[in-house]
């Protein structure tokens, strides 16, 4: 057995840091393609919320590059290794009492279970973008895709690296002919 390593009990409950927020926290997961629209549909999102006077924080899968996963490539283990860092930031922050919308690729279904398993019951909500390839490719203002194709960035989901459908969403949205604004209103529909 390892020693030095002792889970200290909190005498504030998850339940009291929620019950003064009045909300219910969880997290809403939102996965797809890269340029599918999870950054776009997260910001609209969170003002959404921020407007009912809801408390909630975002975690975009690129800002956390900058500084919480800044060591990590796009290896398919250091993938795991952001989803997991992600998922337990995620899992303080619904603790916490928040409402947290995670924008990011996580392209495997593994990954995306293992974040589900970091929650409770119903605290966690996957929302996939069903964006196609296609559609995704035309929107990238980056020209990444482009550069993926050319082998200039390597390890690129969905051109060279995988994506993995997710299965059993709670919720699918292809974002391609509705507005940001539809795509928010068929996520309102399974935030509690």
């Amino acid at each position: 057995m390892e020693t030095g390593r002792i889970w200290q009990n909190i005498r504030l409950s998850h339940n009291d840091r929620s019950s003064i927020k009045n909300q219910k926290p969880q997290c809403v997961w939102i996965t797809g393609l890269p340029c599918s629209g999870k950054s776009t549909v997260a910001n609209a999102l969170e003002e959404y919320l921020y407007n009912l006077g809801k408390h909630t924080y975002l975690l975009d899968g690129d800002n956390l590059r900058h500084g919480l996963n800044i060591d990590l490539d796009f290896t398919i283990k250091a993938r795991h290794e952001n989803i997991r860092r992600t998922a337990e930031v995620a899992s303080l922050m619904v603790d916490a009492g928040l409402i947290v919308i995670v924008s990011i690729i996580s392209p495997l279904h593994k990954d995306r279970e293992f974040a589900r398993s970091k929650f409770s019951d119903n605290q966690f909500k996957e929302i996939y973008l069903s964006t196609p390839l296609a559609v995704c490719e035309k929107r990238d203002v980056k020209n990444m895709y482009k550069q993926a194709r050319i082998g200039i960035l390597k390890n690129f989901t969905g051109i060279d690296s995988p994506y993995e459908v997710p299965e059993c969403p709670d919720i699918a949205i292809d974002t391609q002919s509705l507005t940001v604004n539809e795509v928010v209103s068929h996520i309102k529909t399974i935030i509690e």
